[in-house]
């Protein structure tokens, strides 16, 4: 049990950091638990499956906590336009959630094939190359706020959205390379992709939570114990990841990032190859 709580922490930290910024979260999550001897927590590989996506739920709580304003068309303090305009910005979020929606459920039985680090590494430098690319040439910036996306731009960061299915691709990362190369400004594109975040992780919650009582699993007490301290760790580190990348991003562009998913990629083909 201790064991497991040190783990749970592990990946809660892993979680945090790596589910907003642009380097794959599950990946990343894919990864430690191969360097836990790929054995996840005690005695029920299944509930390691669950774990991996639930925890994501800790990661949600931080972007309605910093947003929680921005996200509420009933608060008080925002006039008749501001609350038309947070339901319009729901409305592009839901439209965009559209296809990962769809290809998600269709594919959902066949993820854990490509769950392992050869897909990972491959789409860590990949898509680490893409950011680089997106970030040298030269774009105008056509959507400055969540006021002026249309419904089209919002769907077509949906369909990038889908991307990230593949382990390493990272949700984020693909949302956001999407929305840059669709005109919006880099805080425009992160700010979406949070939201965007929201009913995506939600919903693959719930699916992994139906899909683990529909198998016959059962929920221990010590199961849940590991599950809330890995989602309240993840919540925690979560809101200073976010917080790091808005402010990050007012200054500078993703290239970094980019840099990052090809420098691990390698380093995790030279592991699992020469070790």
């Amino acid at each position: 049990m201790v064991i497991d709580i040190i783990k749970s922490i592990i990946l809660g930290i892993v979680e945090g950091i790596t589910e907003w910024l642009p380097v794959s979260s599950t990946g990343h999550l894919i990864l430690v638990k191969e360097f836990m001897s790929g054995s996840g927590f005690a005695a029920d590989a299944s509930f390691f499956d669950l774990y991996l996506y639930v925890i994501q739920f800790g990661a949600i709580l931080a972007v309605v906590t910093l947003f929680f304003r921005k996200l509420n068309p009933f608060a008080l303090s925002k006039t008749k336009q501001e609350k038309q305009d947070t339901w319009q910005m729901w409305f592009k979020v839901i439209t965009a959630c559209i296809p990962a929606a769809v290809i998600g459920l269709l594919l959902d039985n066949y993820m854990e094939m490509i769950e392992n680090w050869m897909v990972v590494s491959a789409t860590l430098i990949i898509y680490g190359i893409a950011f680089i690319i997106v970030e040298r040439k030269e774009r105008k910036e056509l959507v400055t706020d969540m006021r002026s996306m249309t419904y089209r731009t919002a769907i077509l960061i949906g369909a990038f959205q889908v991307l990230s299915i593949i382990p390493g691709t990272s949700r984020s990362g693909a949302t956001i390379l999407g929305a840059i190369l669709l005109g919006c400004s880099r805080g425009v594109a992160a700010e979406f992709s949070f939201f965007l975040a929201i009913p995506v992780m939600l919903g693959v919650s719930v699916l992994k939570i139906g899909k683990f009582i529909l198998e016959g699993s059962v929920m221990t007490g010590s199961y849940l114990a590991v599950l809330l301290i890995g989602m309240a760790v993840s919540y925690i580190v979560s809101m200073a990841a976010i917080k790091f990348l808005m402010d990050y991003v007012r200054k500078h562009d993703f290239k970094v990032f980019g840099y990052y998913r090809i420098v691990l990629g390698i380093l995790v083909i030279l592991y699992f190859t020469l070790v």
